[in-house]
Order: C-alpha cells, then structure tokens, then sequence
C-alpha cells in the first residue's frame, strides 16, 4: 500500500516537474508573439488526402481560433523534402509554436532543430519524432492499439487458434513500429505454442492501400485462392490497409468469412464493418486528440504551465507526453461510439445497408 502511494505521490511530482520544465523552455518564445500579442501557430502536416487527417485540421483550427490563435496549415503530400521547406516557411512567417504531423518522423528532427534555433516550440502530433530535442509528444497510446487489435483477434478466433495475414503500417512511421509491439505482446505466447500460425506478413509502404492489397494478394497466393484460401484473419494496423485486404478478399468471393481488423474508424471503414466485411477498428477520437492539442499549442506560446501524463523516450531524450485512451469499434456498438459523438452519421455508415437490415436509429 505504501508503495503504490509512493508511486502516486512520484507520478505527480513529475508531472509538476513536466509542467514547470515546459512553462520555462514556453517561456523563452512567448518573446516571439507578434505585436498584436497574437498566437499563431503552424500546423506541419504529412498529408491531407485521407478523410482522418482533414478531420484532424479542421477540429484543430476550431479549437485555436476559440482560443484566439491564428493557424498556418501546410501539407507536405507524402514527401519528407517538401515537409522540411514547409516547416521553413512556418519559421520564416514567425509562428510561435509549429505541431508536427511527421511523414518520416527521422527525416523530421532536422525540422526540429531548425525550429529551436528560431526560438521556436515543437509539438509532435500522433507520430513521434526521434532522435531529437522535443518538446512535447500529444497522441494515443499506440502499443495499446496494438495489443486491442491483436486481443480481439485472438478472442473472435475459434478456440483462440488459427492462421493469420500480418500486414504492418509504413517503416517510416515509428506508429508502425509501436502498433506491432503490442500486437506481438499478446500475439507472442499463441505463435510460441503454434495456436496460432501467421502465413505471410509484409509492411506496407506509405500505408497505402494499393500496397495493403498487393501483400494481401500475395498471401492467397501462397495459401489458395477463392474458398481454398486457407487464412481465418487479418491482422491489419489501419483502415487504409484493412480496406486493400478487404479488396483482396472480395475478388475472391470470400468477404466477411475472414477476421479483418484496422484503426481510425474512417467512414468508409465504418460502412465496411455495418456491411460484415470488416470486423472491427479503433476509434480514436480525433476532435479530442486535436482539441487537446491545440490547448497545449496555445498555452505553450502563451508561457502558460503544461502537464503531461507520460513520457516517449525517442532516442535523445524522454520526451514528455500526453496520451488519450481509444475504443474498440465493432458491428454491434457503431451507435454508442462513432455515431454518438458525431464522428459519422447514422445515415453515412448505414448507407449501403438494407432499410430492413439497418439497427434502430439512435
């Protein structure tokens, strides 16, 4: 008893220690407020072609520009050079803190120092950013996706045995990394005992879904086509790749007969798992994340005192963090999770389900 009082008690301290490291580094760059003594923030982001990354924006400005700051929104497209010349102009305009959504969170800690040699804060959004100074880390807890995803794949399996696909995100994105060391935390003593046996595992570059689709390809492939293909699950990280798995299986007549995971509980996702054809996903409340993130962005360049939950040792140095809890998304709680707060609508997600089909609307 006395010990989890002590570990109470410690926690706390740190994350006053936290609060107080942050509010002085904060301190130095409210010095860069313009003279109107306004807080403009950049927001760097990786791309904006995907529905979850535009929701990601939109919430965010919402939240600053409640709080009175102004937000510079620059898209790289997928491409790490025009990230770094887009983090130049943010420090050229003057901004008082940049949040970086990283493509390749390597590539990135160059922008990172640049920034710093501007006076400038740098908060890492969902993606971390290694192997350099940062400031603050704002995100889900990413090896628990991993081992939710896993978990219910090993529940949803007859006798929690059977053989799987494993696809893993972008080797670029240290999220990927993060998701299969959950995975593999639950997974490990299953494959150890040969409960469970993965047929063909494969990363899938950029997250794509083309590429999803072509690992998934390979993998009937290997272990039959149409209804020989002798697979009971797909460990997929995301919704971009669950979607080129869920193609794979419908061009073989086999959609629905086999376990699909994901994350993001994108729309189409959505209408995917109300059709039977993916079984789950992880919704990740996106407005709070970047609702959350934005207060922490404001309050950065305004001096004020930030605390954080965590810390996310990223090579150099244990960076702090604040970490937000997620939610398994599956048929029979679309109404208690995504549609309730908003997320979709009723309508969007059960768009291609028969009337007759269709749960009561909320």
């Amino acid at each position: 008893m006395k010990l989890r009082i002590s570990l109470v008690v410690l926690s706390c301290v740190l994350s006053v220690l936290t609060g107080l490291l942050l509010s002085r580094r904060s301190s130095d760059a409210v010095t860069n407020l313009n003279g109107k003594g306004k807080v403009v923030i950049g927001l760097s982001m990786d791309t904006l072609k995907e529905a979850r990354w535009q929701a990601d924006r939109d919430f965010f400005i919402k939240r600053a520009g409640d709080l009175g700051a102004e937000v510079l929104v620059q898209s790289a497209n997928g491409d790490d050079g025009q990230q770094i010349r887009d983090v130049e102009s943010l420090i050229t305009r003057k901004v008082n803190v940049i949040v970086i959504i990283p493509h390749n969170g390597a590539a990135m800690a160059k922008a990172v120092a640049m920034a710093h040699q501007a006076g400038i804060l740098v908060i890492a959004y969902d993606r971390l950013i290694p192997s350099c100074d940062l400031d603050l880390y704002v995100t889900f807890d990413n090896i628990r996706i991993g081992e939710m995803q896993a978990k219910y794949l090993v529940e949803n399996l007859p006798q929690h045995k059977g053989k799987i696909v494993r696809i893993y995100g972008a080797k670029s994105d240290n999220n990927a990394f993060l998701f299969k060391r959950g995975q593999d935390n639950i997974l490990k003593p299953y494959i150890e005992r040969s409960d469970i046996t993965v047929i063909h595992e494969d990363w899938a570059e950029d997250w794509k879904l083309e590429n999803a689709k072509k690992i998934m390809n390979a993998a009937i492939t290997k272990s039959g086509q149409g209804k020989n293909f002798d697979c009971d699950a797909v460990l997929a990280p995301n919704d971009n790749t669950a979607g080129g798995s869920v193609q794979a299986l419908n061009e073989e007549g086999i959609t629905g007969r086999v376990i699909v995971t994901g994350q993001d509980a994108d729309l189409v996702a959505c209408q995917r798992i109300a059709l039977g054809k993916q079984s789950m996903s992880i919704y990740k409340p996106i407005k709070q994340l970047a609702t959350k993130a934005a207060e922490l962005a404001v309050n950065l360049a305004a001096g004020k005192p930030v605390i954080a939950n965590s810390a996310t040792n990223n090579g150099q140095r244990d960076v702090p963090s604040v970490l937000l809890d997620t939610v398994i998304v599956t048929k029979d709680n679309l109404a208690g999770t995504v549609i309730r707060d908003s997320f979709h609508s009723y309508d969007d997600i059960y768009r291609d389900v028969p009337a007759k089909q269709r749960p009561p609307k909320p």
